[in-house]
């Protein structure tokens, strides 16, 4: 769980960043890089609370759980 915390104020920080960097006007590719960064670290850090999620579902084979879950994952 600490690793998802600091995961996640990580990306916090990019997206403090970039209010910054559009606030100051910062050159279009700096904030298109910065918006990857962070999105990519935003990703990362959902496929792994996912992936715990589903196997500490699995492991305790909770079917209602696993499918509140996979509707979660499916909601776009």
């Amino acid at each position: 769980m600490d690793d998802i915390i600091a995961r996640l104020k990580k990306v916090n920080g990019q997206v403090q960043g970039l209010i910054r960097m559009i606030e100051q006007q910062e050159h279009c590719e700096k904030v298109i890089v910065q918006f990857q960064a962070a999105k990519a670290a935003l990703d990362k850090t959902y496929s792994i609370v996912l992936n715990d999620s589903l196997k500490e579902c699995m492991s305790e084979r909770d079917s209602e759980n696993m499918e509140k879950i996979l509707k979660l994952i499916s909601k776009k």
